[in-house]
C-alpha cells in the first residue's frame, strides 16, 4: 500500500508540533495534506536520511540540491510556508526537530527512520563548500570564496543577470519597469550621490563585470579604476571596456582591496561587496576605503543588511547560504554599519532603503533562470542550477518579509575644516 506522503505528513507534524501547511508527494506516488496547497515533491528516501543527520534547513537544501526535494505549484508560496516553520522557531529551529529531545520526538524519529532507508545518510551534493580551514577573510580564504561563487561562469551569469550584467539590486522608478532600465537607473542613481563629474577618480571595490565603471566613465567622464578578486569578472569587464572605447578611461585589477594604494580618489563605490568583508574585517575595510579618498571625497555603500539581533553574540551565518552561495558572507544591521564608518572618520550624510526594489530585482533574476532553465543546467550542472533557484527565490522572499534589507549610504571624508562639499538638500543629487 502506497501510504509513504501520509506517514511523512503524520510525522512532520509531529516533529514541529502544527500542522504541515503544504501537501506531501512522495517517491511512491502517494499524497497527503491540504488539497490545493503547494505541493513538497519527496522524490527519494534519501532526502529523509539527509534530514535525520542534519536537522532543519542544510539538510533540506541538500535534498533540494541533489534534486531529491522540489516544490510543484507556486514556488515563492511553497518556501513561503516551509520557510515560515523555521522562521518561527527562530534558532531553535535544529532543535524543534532533534530526535533526542524528548520522548514524543524520539518516537516520532524513529518512524522517521522506518521510512528513511538505510544508512548511512548519503554525502553532501558536490556543489557544497567543503569545510575550509584557517581564519576567517584571509586574503587566500577570501580569494577561494569568491571564486566559488562568481566564477561559475560569465554565461550563466548572462542568462540570469541579463544584457546589463548588474549583480546587485536595481532601482525601479515603477514597479513595471524592465530590468535594464532599473538597473542603468541605478547606476545612475550611485553616480549621481557621489556627485561625479568630467576627469575626477573613482574607485570601484568588487567592480563584477564592470558595468559601474563603463556607467560612470560613459556617461560622466570618470577615471575609473576597477577591483575584484574574480578573474572572470575582471577578463570579461575588460572586453565589455574594450568594445565600448573606453579602455582610456577605466582600469580593471584583480586586486584586493586591501592593497590598493594609489589614492587618493575623488569617490569610492562599493555595491554589493562589502556583504564578503566580514565583521573582523569591516573596520579595516571602512578605514582603508577613509585612506583611499581625498578630503571631501564620497563613499557609496550598498549594502545587505539583516535584522539585528537580541543577542548578538547569537548570530550565525545562514547555512544554506554559508555552505552553497556566499561562503563566509555576513550580514551587520545597519546600525552597526553606520557606526563602523563612523568610527573610521565618515560623516554619514544619506542613507536609503531599497529593500522592496532587491525583492523585484530577485524575481526578475529566478524568471530569466526559469526562462533558460536547460542551457543553465548545461553550462553549469542540475544542482548548480536549483542552488541559484533556491537562493534567489527564498531570498526574495526574505526581502519581501523585512528579514533583510539592503541599503545604500553615502558617506563624506569631510575637509580639516568640516566642509562636506555636498549640497544643502542632498537629495537633489547633484
Amino acid at each position: 500500500m502506497a501510504d509513504a506522503a501520509l506517514r511523512l505528513t503524520t510525522l512532520a507534524e509531529e516533529l514541529l508540533g502544527a500542522p504541515l501547511p503544504v501537501r506531501i508527494r512522495a517517491w511512491d506516488g502517494s499524497e497527503s495534506g491540504p488539497p490545493g496547497a503547494p505541493t513538497l515533491v519527496v522524490r527519494h528516501r534519501r532526502a529523509l536520511r539527509r534530514l535525520l543527520w542534519k536537522p532543519g534547513e542544510l539538510g533540506l537544501a541538500r535534498g533540494w540540491v541533489a534534486g531529491e526535494i522540489d516544490i510543484d505549484g507556486d514556488l515563492y508560496a511553497g518556501l513561503s510556508l516551509i520557510a515560515g516553520l523555521l522562521w518561527e522557531r527562530g534558532a531553535d529551529a535544529e532543535d524543534a526537530v532533534h530526535p533526542l529531545r524528548d520522548p514524543r520526538m524520539r518516537a516520532a524519529a524513529k518512524g522517521l527512520v522506518e521510512i528513511a532507508g538505510p544508512w548511512p545518510p548519503p554525502p553532501p551534493p558536490p556543489e557544497e563548500v567543503r569545510r575550509r580551514s584557517g581564519a576567517l577573510h584571509t586574503r587566500h580564504r577570501d580569494r577561494a570564496a569568491i571564486s566559488h561563487h562568481y566564477d561559475v561562469g560569465n554565461d550563466f551569469y548572462e542568462m540570469v543577470l541579463g544584457p546589463s550584467m548588474v549583480y546587485s539590486c536595481a532601482y525601479f522608478e515603477e514597479p513595471g519597469a524592465t530590468l535594464e532600465d532599473a538597473q542603468r537607473d541605478k547606476l545612475d542613481l550611485v553616480c549621481r550621490k557621489l556627485g561625479l563629474t568630467e576627469g575626477e577618480r573613482l574607485l570601484d571595490v568588487g567592480c563584477g563585470w564592470g558595468s559601474m565603471a563603463i556607467h560612470a566613465a560613459r556617461e560622466y567622464g570618470a577615471q575609473v579604476t576597477g577591483v575584484t578578486l574574480s578573474r572572470e569578472q575582471a577578463a570579461y569587464a575588460r572586453k565589455r571596456i574594450a568594445d565600448e572605447g573606453l579602455t582610456d578611461r577605466i582600469e580593471i585589477r584583480v586586486q584586493d582591496y586591501r592593497d590598493v594604494r594609489d589614492g587618493p580618489y575623488d569617490a569610492i563605490s562599493s555595491i554589493g561587496m562589502a556583504e564578503h568583508v566580514g565583521s573582523v574585517r569591516y573596520r579595516e575595510y571602512a578605514d582603508d576605503l577613509f585612506a583611499l579618498l581625498k578630503p571631501g571625497g564620497r563613499l557609496l555603500n550598498h549594502q545587505i543588511a539583516r535584522r539585528p539581533e537580541r543577542d548578538e553574540s547569537a548570530y550565525r551565518i545562514d547555512d544554506f547560504i554559508d555552505a552553497y552561495v556566499f561562503p563566509d558572507g555576513e550580514l551587520a544591521p545597519l546600525g552597526r554599519t553606520v557606526g563602523t564608518l563612523e568610527e573610521a572618520g565618515f560623516e554619514v550624510r544619506d542613507v536609503e532603503s531599497l529593500r522592496e526594489h532587491y525583492a523585484l530585482t530577485l524575481r526578475h533574476w529566478v524568471r530569466n533562470l526559469e526562462r533558460h532553465w536547460p542551457e543553465a543546467v548545461r553550462i553549469t550542472s542540475p544542482g548548480r542550477a536549483r542552488v541559484w533557484r533556491l537562493y534567489m527565490a527564498a531570498s526574495a522572499l526574505s526581502f519581501e518579509h523585512n528579514r533583510i534589507g539592503v541599503n545604500q549610504i553615502l558617506a563624506v571624508r569631510s575637509g580639516q575644516s568640516g566642509d562636506s562639499a555636498l549640497p544643502l538638500r542632498t537629495r537633489t543629487w547633484n
